[in-house]
Formats: structure tokens, sequence, C-alpha cells
């Protein structure tokens, strides 16, 4: 039951002024306690608690009033002691470290790692990132980092699987959830590459193309999972692919694009359409296009993959497709969290999300 006396905006003001006062010792503020903000809203110690964090059985106007008065007094969990109370530090490593030193500039991995960033912090918990530091003298394995940060749980992106190290990590018992790569023993959220190539593959198709080339990324599971899946679906729609028209390039490597694009646009029968390992190293592509005196798409098709913001607002509009990268996100901390607090009754699963394409205008209709 919320008292009387703070129930109006004035004499709540008047009261917390009191308690400030009360709270203020020399030149030092007191740490203002669950106790404090009991004592102004009159209600006990437990329903405080309840109500900060977020128990049903709290009245809605109460715990909404109790929260108001805990932010204007100042009030913040001890961290120490909820570590102490449920054993856990409420905070999440997170080990990313693509081979290009692209780092939170790659726009895929960013949006994904935002959105997990997000989810996380609506549950209470924070992320810190794992020293990646190449520096044997100076660097704890992963492992150690996870332990020494005593994280309640890792998740893992766009790392090299191969590693020892994060062999060493996802063999321990700390929770871990991988995003785009799977382990036979940890959860992983992935995004639906066969169909997000078949989608692909089967509009560039439809826009009359029969001479469909393919400049993949260097080997990964989800080079893996793409190549398979464009095979495929030129098989079952009976086009022929002659070997000349793969290729390999890093991904996000625009320099590495341009050269293969030269390749392609060299052989005697060249394609009509080239697909790109990502939208980035396309605008690679596009530049070896340009630099041969040919226009997009009036002489060549391209289509990209992720669906990253500039390939949007390009000229053209690059077709690609665009990965749900808040939902890889927000799938990957509801799963992490959810062994954190539920180990005994969560699933390890593998959560698979499908994207969508984007056509634009960058495959012209032939």
């Amino acid at each position: 039951m919320i008292c009387t006396y703070c129930s109006s905006a004035s004499g709540l003001g008047e009261l917390l002024n009191r308690v400030y006062a009360d709270l203020m010792v020399g030149d030092f503020a007191k740490m203002v306690s669950i106790k404090d903000v009991a004592g102004v809203c009159g209600v006990s110690i437990a329903t405080v608690s309840k109500a900060l964090n977020g128990h049903r059985d709290v009245g809605k106007e109460t715990s909404a009033h109790i929260r108001q008065v805990a932010k204007q007094m100042g009030y913040a969990p001890n961290s120490a002691a909820k570590t102490l109370k449920t054993n856990r530090t409420y905070n999440l490593g997170v080990l990313f470290s693509d081979e290009s030193q692209s780092g939170l500039t790659h726009d895929y991995f960013a949006h994904v790692l935002d959105s997990f960033k997000n989810a996380a912090e609506e549950r209470g918990y924070d992320i810190t990132f794992i020293n990646s530091c190449r520096n044997r003298s100076c660097r704890m394995s992963y492992l150690e980092h996870a332990r020494y940060r005593r994280f309640d749980g890792v998740v893992i992106a766009c790392v090299d699987f191969e590693d020892p190290e994060v062999g060493e990590l996802v063999r321990s018992d700390i929770p871990i959830v991988t995003i785009d790569h799977l382990f036979n023993n940890r959860s992983t959220i992935v995004s639906d590459n066969v169909k997000g190539m078949k989608d692909l593959v089967s509009y560039i198709y439809e826009m009359g193309h029969r001479k469909i080339a393919y400049i993949h990324g260097a080997d990964s599971a989800v080079t893996q999972s793409r190549l398979s899946s464009f095979y495929k679906t030129c098989e079952e729609l009976k086009l022929n692919v002659p070997a000349s028209y793969i290729r390999e390039a890093p991904y996000r490597n625009t320099q590495g694009a341009y050269t293969e694009t030269g390749h392609l646009l060299e052989l005697k029968k060249p394609p009509t359409c080239i697909i790109y390992p990502d939208d980035f190293a396309c605008f690679g592509g596009i530049a070896a296009i340009q630099a041969r005196g040919l226009k997009v798409p009036d002489d060549i098709s391209v289509a990209g993959y992720d669906g990253i913001g500039i390939a949007k607002n390009f000229e053209p509009k690059l077709a690609t497709v665009i990965q749900d990268t808040k939902r890889l996100g927000s799938e990957a901390a509801d799963k992490l969290i959810s062994l954190i607090e539920h180990p005994k009754t969560t699933i390890t699963e593998q959560i698979i999300v499908a994207g969508e394409v984007f056509q634009g205008n960058s495959v012209k209709q032939i």
C-alpha cells in the first residue's frame, strides 16, 4: 500500500529532500538501500525487492511507484551482494574476432551483436568482449579470460572455429551459444543460408538469367551451406554451371572481388550475372565492371548477400539477401540466458533464422 504522504508529487518531493538530507554525512553520501526506499514508500523491504525485480505479486501501481521513488533516490543494486546471493555476475562474454580485422565495422555482425546487447541488457545482464589479442606474451587464453571475468555465459561469433583455444572454451562447463557455426554439444543460432541462396538464385533465374557465376567466401560452415545450396538450386533449375564460373574471394574483400570479377569477364562466354560473397565485396566487383567500360545492370547483373544499409541506398540498389540480424541477436541472448538461469530444462538446439530477398535493381530482366 502506498502511503498517503507519498501519493502527491509535492509531498514526495519534500519527503525525498528530507531523506537525502538524512543520508548525507559530512562530505560523503551513504549508499541508498532497499530499506531506505521501503521507508519512503511505507512498504516492506520484501515488497520493494519484488517490485524492483519485476515480480507479478506486487500491484502495477505500487510497483511503478516504488521504481519511481528508487530512481529519484538514486538507488542502485549492490552487484557484489547480488553475486553472492545468486552465484551469478550478470556479465556475458562476447568472443568476436574476424579475419579481416574489420571489428565492429563488420555490418552484419555489428547489427547481430547490437541486438544481442539490447536483449541481454533488458534482462539485466552486461556484456564484455573477450580479449582476442594474439600476442601470446601478454594475454590469457579465451577460457582463462572467461574464468577470470567470471562470465555467466559466452556468445561466440565470427572467429576461427578451428582455433584450439575456441575448442577449449566450447568444451568447458561455461554456458555457450555460437552464431553461424554448429557444434554438436552447443546451441547455435544460424541464418538460413541454404534457403537464402536458393531464393536468390531462383530470383535471378526468374529474371531470365541462365549463366550465373558465384564468387564465394573463404571456407567456413556458412560458405559450405551457401555453395551447396547454389549447386543444388542450379541443378533443380537444370542450369549448367561451368567450373570457371565458381571463384573464391575472402568475405568483405573488395580487392579479391575485383580480381575474381576480372577473371570472369575475360571468359569466352562470361556470365550474365555474378553473385558475390557479401554486399561489401560486391562493390569491388562493380568497380571491376566499371573499369572495363561496362554498366550494371545494362551489361552485366550482380547480386550480394547480407542486406547492409548502404547496399539498399547505393545505385544501382543491390539485389541481396537481407539477414534478420535483430532476431539472430535476440535469439542468441534468450538462449544463452536460458542456459544460465534454467540449465536443467533448456534444450541444446540449432535455431535457424530466415532472411528475405531484396530485389533492388542490379539484376536486369533478360
